[in-house]
């Protein structure tokens, strides 16, 4: 990294946690230490720990001892822990704390100390309850492509009173070279990544995050809540599977083990998260959280529709292959055996506990969306020859019943049908939690003709939806014909930036979209838009 982006970073970082930074319930940020880079964070939640993380540059490679702190009280007259964590170069200077011995469902204060007498940014956090907890609440994200534009979502919620827990879905960041997504003319304000180039080795992806986590909303919604951070693909690479990505060139690029393993070790550096690829968390007796992992562990290579019918000779002749033999294929993996045994098994335990609600927190969408026929009308005429090939291959599948996203759960329908399953033979009031797509979804989620759950797809932080494609249609337009398209659909939004904000009580969760009114300037300004909800009982959605 160059100097003057070093600069940049810790002048960002400083934003993030200055003594000024107005907070809730009393809590003010500690001056930062000139070492404290990156500010303060945690994640991990149970009922009695939670995992501490930090940022801190010495002046040699050797690493730094840190004393952590955590309080009952933001002035730190009651400090109920302390121990020490190190950071060194070898984790790119981050350090993390497990913290266990605490109380369920309290707030708590934490902070750093270094050996020179610097002191961190003070940081809020939160355990989970140990029963009953109604309601809880969760702010869910996905999808932060920093040069697109302002994380305005994340300053919303940063600004909320009503927030237990922060889930984030994946694509915290995006692994492109600087002027490609977006486009050098689509850049917002000088919001460039370093490296300029594509993230490929270990120093690639820990220097784009720390650009990402110099963003001073990112910070702060870090500072105030615990996170649950689960990667999806643009933390590898495009469209990323066990055995590699749309976006890897083993040729140029190397193996895509080693590109894996450098990507996966960033990402536990610069997040407070376990190493653990899918864990579950039991938020009292209301709801289980599966945290599942459906990109580099189990998947399976996505069907490759170009080879498919290159192979088979013709359109016709791969479409009767694709949907009589490669689509069903019961042998293709979202999750892998080994996943989805425990998450069955996990399904189980919870429901014969008691546990109102079964919540996956996963990155891809699990309701099927069809292409609507109406969509050649939507697009361009002067659009490329390629587009018009992809959307004639989409609507070919909308007529054999296969939804459009083949990297989704709908390109695995044997690997959905054995989750569908699993929740039903537990009983479960399942809900499933997305990002990935950019867009806003609510789904009905069927099995065998039967109610199996319901879907909350939250939106974009700033990545484009349908509305940066279908340019000269009316987004309401889109969304209907989305809708009316697909028979588990129940409402759609493919237009607007934001988060989802889920609510669970003992007999409804419910889902409030939140959108941004722009990314292109910085604000913390947001609207409600639709509400959904759904009883317990009924895995059936009905609005608000």
């Amino acid at each position: 990294m160059s100097i003057e982006l070093r600069r940049r970073h810790f002048l960002a970082a400083g934003l993030g946690g200055a003594a000024g930074l107005a907070l809730p319930n009393g809590l003010r940020a500690a001056t930062m230490g000139r070492g404290f880079t990156h500010g303060v964070a945690s994640g991990e939640p149970a009922q009695d720990s939670i995992l501490l993380w930090t940022r801190f540059v010495g002046l040699g490679d050797a690493g730094t001892e840190l004393v952590w702190e955590i309080a009952e009280d933001s002035e730190f007259g009651r400090i109920v822990k302390t121990g020490t964590a190190r950071a060194s170069a070898e984790t790119d200077h981050c350090a993390k704390a497990p913290v266990g011995g605490l109380d369920p469902a309290r707030w708590y204060f934490y902070r750093f100390r270094s050996p020179d007498g610097s002191v961190s940014a003070v940081g809020r956090t939160r355990t989970l309850p140990a029963e009953g907890s109604d309601p809880f609440r969760m702010a869910v994200f996905s999808c932060s492509n920093l040069p697109y534009g302002y994380f305005n979502a994340y300053a919303h919620a940063a600004g909320r009173q009503d927030i237990d827990l922060v889930l984030h879905l994946g694509d915290y960041l995006y692994e492109y070279p600087d002027g490609t997504y977006p486009a050098e003319a689509d850049i917002v304000d000088g919001r460039h990544v370093d490296p300029a180039t594509e993230m490929i080795r270990l120093a690639d992806y820990h220097a784009r995050y720390a650009v990402y986590r110099a963003d001073r909303d990112l910070q702060r919604l870090h500072q105030l809540y615990p996170m649950i951070a689960i990667w999806d693909d643009h933390e590898f690479a495009n469209d990323a599977w066990a055995g590699g990505a749309e976006n890897h060139q083993p040729e140029t690029e190397g193996p895509w083990a080693a590109r894996k393993a450098a990507a996966l070790a960033a990402h536990h550096h610069w997040l407070p998260m376990s190493d653990a690829p899918y864990a579950a968390y039991e938020i009292g007796e209301l709801a289980t959280l599966f945290r599942l992992e459906t990109r580099i562990t189990g998947r399976d290579a996505q069907i490759d529709l170009p080879a498919l019918f290159a192979e088979a000779g013709s359109l016709e002749a791969g479409m009767a292959r694709l949907h009589g033999k490669v689509w069903p294929d019961p042998a293709r993996h979202m999750l892998g055996a080994e996943q989805e045994r425990w998450l069955a098994e996990g399904l189980a335990a919870s429901t014969r506990t008691g546990t109102r609600w079964q919540v996956l927190a996963q990155q891809v969408v699990m309701g099927s969306a069809m292409t609507p026929g109406a969509i050649r009308d939507w697009i361009d005429p002067a659009a490329p020859p390629a587009v018009q090939q992809r959307v004639a291959a989409a609507i070919g599948l909308a007529k054999l019943g296969i939804p459009s996203n083949l990297d989704a759960w709908g390109g695995y329908p044997a690997a959905r049908a054995r989750l569908l399953q699993s929740a039903q033979a537990a009983d479960a009031n399942l809900l499933v939690l997305a990002g990935d797509s950019h867009n806003s979804w609510a789904f009905d989620l069927f099995e065998g003709g039967q109610p199996a759950g319901a879907e909350f797809g939250v939106p974009s932080v700033t990545s484009p939806g349908f509305e940066a494609y279908f340019t000269r249609t009316d987004p309401a337009v889109v969304a209907r014909g989305v809708v009316d398209s697909s028979p588990e659909l129940v409402w759609a939004d493919t237009a607007q930036r934001g988060y989802g904000h889920v609510t669970l009580t003992r007999e409804e969760a419910r889902c409030d979209w939140i959108f941004t009114r722009s990314v292109k300037q910085r604000s913390a300004s947001a609207t409600a838009g639709r509400s959904m909800r759904v009883q317990y009982g009924r895995n059936r959605l009905s609005a608000v």
